[in-house]
């Protein structure tokens, strides 16, 4: 089957049908539906190299992530994709599993399949990367680790904002000595967390304590090892803020696992709101990053700039708490009440 063969069945040219498939020009609608009938019933696939030559444009956009086996950012693949096709757009996805060097195969990969557009929804990333794609004008968008040009847009997300909510979430309910469990240190988003915390906790008048401050690795199994880490000190905290929902699930396992309970001995709060924090026991109480504005924005700033020439722009997204069950008052015993030598108290 060829593209002849559908200008015979719908009687135009195969110039209209060519239009009618790459976009290029204005086509009436009735001789477009005609075009489409004809691709219909004649099982046509339109070949998608010889599509790129045409128009110069490949129709796909690229969308980079940390961690495909982190449930947040399937979610966010599955709106992303959702708004691409809605607009005729197909998708290439990799996975830098939060690793620089996987980061570089993955923008290779983009470049080497000439795709349109990149969005880089990942914490990890380095300057000389962008220059590959700069270098060949591909508007970028960013998640947090980006700066606005010509060409690039940046996605910020109010993780402060989020944080400030769920310290004075904790600290209505009588916590004063609350742990953080964050990201692997050398991520930007990693540090823009940690200083939302320690910020917090300075807003909200309450002691910082360094020691209550853990390095977990983004998964249940790092959030499980720092929480036990945590529960070792002398005055554990009475409740704590994991960096992102598989961390904190991590540590309520090892909260449970000490013969401890969530939330009646320790509180926990998570980030990122993913599906399965609906359904744990006892139910995440969590900072929710939506999902589905992440990919709004981020194909709405990709497509204003590759289509109508627009300058790149920064677009924030607002990260609200949402209260479930794994939060409650303090127990009101000597534990954690009283901080053990040797442990900072304020500080920023």
């Amino acid at each position: 089957m060829n593209i002849r063969q559908v200008a015979k069945q719908a009687k135009v040219s195969t110039a209209t049908v060519s239009r009618v498939i790459n976009g290029s020009a204005p086509v009436s609608d009735k001789i477009a539906e005609r075009v489409r009938r004809a691709i219909e019933k004649l099982d046509f696939y339109p070949n998608s190299h010889a599509r790129t030559l045409g128009s110069g444009r490949s129709r796909i956009y690229g969308l980079i992530i940390s961690d495909i086996t982190n449930p947040f950012f399937p979610e966010l693949v599955k709106s992303f994709e959702d708004i691409a096709v809605e607009h005729g757009q197909e998708v290439i996805v990799a996975n830098t599993n939060y690793q620089l060097k996987r980061m570089e195969m993955c923008v290779r990969r983009m470049v080497e399949r000439k795709v349109d557009c990149v969005a880089i929804m990942t914490s990890e990333m380095e300057p000389g990367l962008v220059d590959i794609l700069s270098q060949r004008g591909v508007p970028i968008v960013f998640l947090d680790t980006g700066s606005v040009g010509q060409r690039s847009s940046n996605i910020e997300v109010n993780y402060a904002g989020g944080i400030d909510q769920a310290i004075g979430h904790l600290a209505s309910l009588g916590h004063t000595r609350i742990g953080f469990i964050s990201g692997p240190t050398e991520l930007q988003s990693s540090q823009i967390r940690i200083a939302g915390f320690r910020n917090g906790m300075k807003r909200h008048k309450l002691p910082y304590a360094a020691s209550l401050v853990r390095t977990g690795d983004h998964r249940t199994e790092g959030g499980h090892a720092a929480m036990l880490q945590l529960l070792r000190l002398k005055s554990p905290p009475t409740a704590v803020l994991g960096s992102n929902d598989l961390t904190a699930i991590g540590a309520i396992g090892a909260i449970h696992k000490s013969g401890l309970r969530v939330p009646e001995d320790i509180s926990v709060i998570g980030c990122d709101d993913i599906e399965l924090s609906h359904f744990i026991q006892p139910t995440l109480t969590t900072i929710r990053i939506p999902r589905e504005e992440l990919a709004t924005r981020a194909f709405t700033a990709l497509f204003a700039v590759s289509q109508d020439g627009e300058t790149g722009r920064t677009y924030t997204v607002e990260a609200p708490l949402v209260l479930r069950d794994s939060t409650a008052a303090v127990k009101k015993s000597p534990v954690g009440e009283k901080a053990p030598e040797g442990e900072g108290s304020l500080g920023s």
